[in-house]
């Protein structure tokens, strides 16, 4: 069985789509979810599904001594950033390496980087006035949205287009394609786990 933690800040909709869609599976289990804030409704959402949650504010997200117990402790293989603002420690991308994959609002290259999240990415893409948007999954390195494209997804867009508009049509690439992105990918990385 392969143990993902599944790393939130927000209200957690790609987490309980995850959580949903692994539900079943004989060789994938969602053993954690982590939030670095403490009312993020993405909590809830797991404990509704029995799934285990922990706080993590930035000064514990930053320890090793907090961190690493917490992940061995729920035999973490694998770790998925679903929504998660906080940079990743250094010595978690060390301890994982190419095991951390995130989920970004726009088609990186474009619109990543610091700052770079939720509305603030949709207003962008509406104010240069881009023809499409889409999502990304990449896997984590120590700079911000920079890491390998693991797989891209793309919507159109008309002039008409509200950024609650744009926001709405890139959710919904995000529902459909990413548990298939990151069960792909769990299953290539550990192809030789029953």
């Amino acid at each position: 069985m392969i143990n993902i933690a599944i790393f939130v800040s927000g209200s957690g909709t790609n987490c309980e789509n995850l959580i949903r869609y692994f539900a079943d599976s004989e060789r994938v289990n969602c053993a954690l979810v982590v939030s670095n804030k403490p009312d993020a409704f993405a909590l809830v959402r797991a404990q509704n599904h029995g799934v285990e949650t922990a706080v993590a504010p930035k000064a514990q997200l930053n320890d090793p001594d907090f961190m690493m117990p917490l992940l061995t402790e729920h035999h973490i293989d694998f770790i998925v950033l679903a929504g998660f603002l906080p940079l990743v420690p250094d010595f978690l991308i060390e301890a994982f390496p190419r095991r951390i994959i995130n989920i970004h609002p726009a088609l990186l290259p474009k619109y990543g980087g610091k700052g770079m999240w939720g509305h603030h990415v949709h207003e962008a893409v509406k104010a240069a006035g881009e023809t499409e948007t889409g999502m990304t999954v990449h896997y984590v390195t120590p700079v911000c949205d920079s890491g390998e494209i693991i797989a891209q997804f793309r919507t159109p867009l008309s002039p008409d287009d509200t950024v609650d508009d744009i926001a709405a049509k890139e959710h919904v690439l995000e529902m459909e394609h990413f548990p298939k992105v990151v069960e792909k990918v769990l299953f290539e990385t550990f192809s030789n786990v029953e």
